[in-house]
């Protein structure tokens, strides 16, 4: 069994997917898209940065979904193909076009929206995320009103989500913790009405029965229903992703290979600390070698 896993924020590079852009048509035409989408050429963005201009929420997530799809275009024409799919925060998007929930293109439009409505309310909070390490004996003290946990990432991870104040003071309690890069408190009650406001959008959407199986962060578990995918898809805007739920759901499928599709190795470590040994193999899809080194493990893997 194969699972397809997709990267969300913090997996992006300056001068990612470049050997797409030299040799892929649709995924230049993909990203076309994307940039009027945004008002913005995002190719240069991409390719030369700075990495400043990449990581601004609303240009970063449109290119992240597109590079994604771009790889896996190319693995599944290889003959590569997913028994399940799964992806962390945004790549959530790009598992939806992944399973044929949506198409590539209304995910990567998808992407854009969701970074437009995310950037605008962050610039009225003054908000971020700590990501903390969980050692053993040790527990998550009470956290105040304005600080919840955004993402479980994994028995000895999780990440904060709340006002920079309080973070502060809760990293100088904690130890063993980060910033991370972000520009706001994403997967918390403050993104509420971005929330809303992607909810009300996405109603235009045909949301379409998955082809593959499909877990979902918002559950940690599959789903087949259209309408509740897009919910739980929404939700999640200022929800938590439970992906140590979702890695175990996937522990109990056995899968024999990992596929991380798009940028970044991010998923593999947490594959690791979530339990997956070394029985099964996690193979990197970040560049065209990678789909060819994948397209030739996975027919070694498959005899």
């Amino acid at each position: 069994m194969n699972a397809f896993l997709f990267p969300g924020q913090g997996s992006q590079e300056v001068g990612m997917a470049a050997d797409l852009f030299r040799t892929d048509p649709e995924f230049r035409t993909l990203v076309q898209r994307a940039s009027h989408c945004v008002g913005a050429d995002l190719e240069p963005i991409c390719l030369r940065g700075p990495e400043k201009t990449l990581c601004r929420t609303v240009y970063l997530q449109p290119l992240l979904v597109a590079v994604s799809l771009g790889y896996l275009r190319h693995l599944t024409a290889r003959g590569v193909k997913a028994d399940v799919v799964l992806g962390h925060s945004l790549g959530e998007l790009s598992t939806l076009a992944a399973a044929g929930v949506v198409t590539f293109e209304e995910a990567v439009i998808m992407a854009g929206k969701r970074g437009e409505l995310m950037d605008k309310v962050a610039s009225r909070v003054r908000g971020g995320m700590l990501a903390v390490t969980i050692q053993d004996g040790h527990h998550l003290p009470e956290l105040p009103d304005n600080v919840v946990i955004a993402n479980d990432n994994a028995p000895t991870q999780i990440v904060l989500s709340g006002e920079l104040d309080a973070l502060d003071a809760l990293a100088r309690r904690l130890g063993h913790c980060r910033k991370l890069a972000v520009a706001g408190p994403w997967h918390s009650p403050f993104m509420a009405e971005a929330r809303r406001e992607f909810a009300a959008w996405a109603e235009t959407l045909t949301f379409r029965p998955p082809r593959t199986r499909l877990i979902l962060n918002a559950t940690g578990r599959s789903e087949n229903n259209p309408q509740l995918i897009k919910q739980h898809v929404t939700d999640t805007l200022a929800g938590p992703v439970r992906w140590r739920m979702c890695m175990e759901t996937l522990r109990a499928l056995s899968p024999a290979a990992l596929f991380e599709v798009g940028p970044g190795r991010v998923l593999a470590g947490l594959a690791r600390v979530n339990g997956f040994g070394n029985d099964v193999r996690i193979i990197h899809v970040n560049n065209l070698r990678g789909v060819e080194l994948a397209a030739a493990q996975s027919a070694v893997g498959g005899k």
